[in-house]
């Protein structure tokens, strides 16, 4: 980000040069086509990188739940990500749904959504904060992303069971600290 906050990023041989626009993310989105057809491309993928069963992802109506809490990220007025916080038990909870676009991959989407996850946790008093995400290469991206936030793979948890398809991983959440 320069002092304008104007993100650029060269194309080929850099010889040309683009704007992207301020990322937003806000709460919800789900009634938003453009949001669907994205998580439809996740939902997609995600089957067609695992094996059959081991896909964990949650449809519009699991989403819509209000043990969710949905996030959908913004390039104006193109959605480039989304992500959800599901809640388990009252100190524990689950990242769900996250993706991000394909045309907005390596800019910080993913990271960006995670933080607001881990922050709307906190707020929630959520402690523990864990995911399921596939073994396969296609996953590698996601997984050190995840890792990257502190998270480190698990066994299962709520109702997963074992699986060689699947990774699990957790980190737990510091309270927020006394309002000065």
């Amino acid at each position: 980000m320069g002092r304008t906050g104007r993100r650029w990023r060269r194309y080929g041989s850099g010889c040309r040069q683009r704007r992207f626009r301020p990322l937003h993310i806000i709460e919800g989105g789900l009634d938003d086509p453009r949001v669907v057809a994205l998580l439809q491309t996740h939902v997609g993928r995600a089957r067609a990188e695992t094996a059959r069963g081991s896909a964990h992802a949650l449809d519009l109506d699991a989403l819509r739940g209000p043990d969710v809490t949905f996030w959908s990220a913004w390039e104006g007025d193109q959605v480039v990500g989304v992500g959800a916080l599901r809640r388990l038990t009252p100190d524990h909870g689950e990242v769900k749904s996250m993706h991000t676009a394909e045309s907005a991959r390596g800019r910080g989407v993913g990271s960006a959504l995670l933080r607001t996850i881990l922050v709307a946790a906190r707020a929630q008093e959520v402690t523990r904060l864990s995911l399921e995400t596939g073994s396969w290469p296609y996953f590698l991206p996601a997984r050190a992303l995840y890792a990257r936030h502190g998270f480190v793979e698990c066994g299962p948890f709520g109702e997963y069971r074992e699986d060689p398809n699947s990774v699990f991983m957790t980190r737990e959440i510091e309270p927020e600290g006394p309002a000065a």
